[in-house]
């Protein structure tokens, strides 16, 4: 086997400290090819349907990559944006804030990369660039705050199965949730408070998070807890009751049972019960995308709006916001503690060079390595 390594090595290239920042994914472009390629990728992944892979490869080949492409295409077509995709752009958003924070301490020896688990900028290339820039220190956080074995360990997959690829390993670190870290909770907290400022607050808080199986729940998963928490610790930040505020679950796919409350069911049933006006927020996305924009904003809130509600109002994910930009850099400053920043000075560049000259001048006279 060929491990992957570097054409144009050297020995004394600066080493660097490297934060990679990760998301779920999309498509490349609102059209059914780029859906096909995008839905084959994600959904093939044995941590998103945990299936016999046989009978799950002639469903999905058979039938979804049929059907789901043209329609998912077209939602896609409903909230894409002239730049492009409004994760990849939030992301991207989230990214540069991440390093525009981390450079203004640490200068150019911390790097920090943005990818994507499925699709473009995908985790092989960028680790590829990341290790070109002499990234030797590898902190990785999916922004995914509570845990699931479908999101933090799928992405765990993927870093791991690239680097049994390689020929020199990073010292490795990966956070792999935050659903009660505090500066998280507060940057949730006040983004709901100034939304309330600016347009006022409706009669209940519905925290709506995206569902999996039940039988992930059943199996161990700790993703239904800690969605839970974060609601606990959310609604207690902001001083609400427990009436006030409820924990629904979205984006089911298929027939078998899901995390229950469903949003949509919820929302349909919410004006017969007396609850004319919601806010809706989403807690376990980081940034805004198809689930968010097209599916709460748009078709939760035709189906609450038709079954006789009077006020919904979305409060968007916390995206590149200043508190979120602070709560991201002190949980990645946080998980880089003990790794002490590489000398990079240029006469420190220069003695390693010379060493390493010496060095292979003494085993491998003559040659350029």
């Amino acid at each position: 086997m060929q491990y992957i390594g570097s054409e144009n090595f050297r020995h004394n290239q600066p080493e660097r400290i490297g934060v990679l920042v990760t998301n779920l994914g999309t498509p490349d472009a609102p059209t059914p090819t780029a859906l096909r390629r995008y839905l084959g990728e994600f959904l093939s992944d044995p941590r998103v349907v945990e299936l016999p892979r046989p009978l799950w490869w002639l469903i999905l080949h058979g039938v979804i990559l049929r059907i789901r492409p043209k329609r998912s295409a077209a939602a896609y077509a409903g909230i894409w944006q002239p730049e492009g995709s409004p994760l990849l752009l939030h992301t991207a958003r989230q990214a540069e804030g991440i390093e525009k924070a981390l450079k203004a301490k640490y200068g150019n020896d911390v790097v920090v990369g943005f990818a994507m688990r499925y699709g473009n900028p995908s985790i092989p290339k960028v680790l590829d660039q990341m290790h070109e820039r002499g990234v030797r220190k590898l902190l990785v956080l999916p922004l995914y705050p509570q845990y699931s074995a479908s999101t933090s360990a799928s992405t765990f997959d993927a870093i791991s199965a690239n680097f049994a690829k390689r020929r020199w390993l990073p010292d490795f670190r990966f956070i792999s949730h935050y659903p009660d870290y505090p500066p998280y909770i507060e940057a949730m907290a006040r983004h709901i408070e100034n939304h309330w400022a600016e347009h006022g607050r409706n009669a209940k808080l519905v925290l709506s998070y995206h569902g999996v199986p039940l039988k992930y729940l059943t199996k161990g998963d700790p993703y239904h807890c800690e969605c839970h928490k974060t609601s606990r610790l959310l609604a207690e930040r902001l001083g609400l009751a427990k009436d006030d505020y409820m924990t629904t679950f979205q984006s089911r796919f298929g027939k078998e049972e899901w995390l229950k409350p469903y949003t949509d069911e919820t929302l349909k049933a919410l004006p017969g019960q007396g609850v004319k006006s919601i806010d809706v927020f989403c807690p376990g996305f980081s940034a805004d995308c198809l689930e968010t924009i097209e599916e709460i904003d748009e078709e939760n809130r035709g189906y609450f709006m038709e079954a006789g509600g009077e006020g919904f109002s979305y409060i968007s994910a916390l995206n590149a916001t200043p508190d979120h930009i602070d709560a991201l850099v002190q949980l990645i400053e946080e998980n880089l503690q003990g790794w002490a920043l590489p000398d990079n000075q240029p006469e420190t560049l220069a003695s390693r060079q010379e060493r390493a000259d010496v060095q292979k001048e003494a085993v491998y006279p003559g040659r350029d390595l």
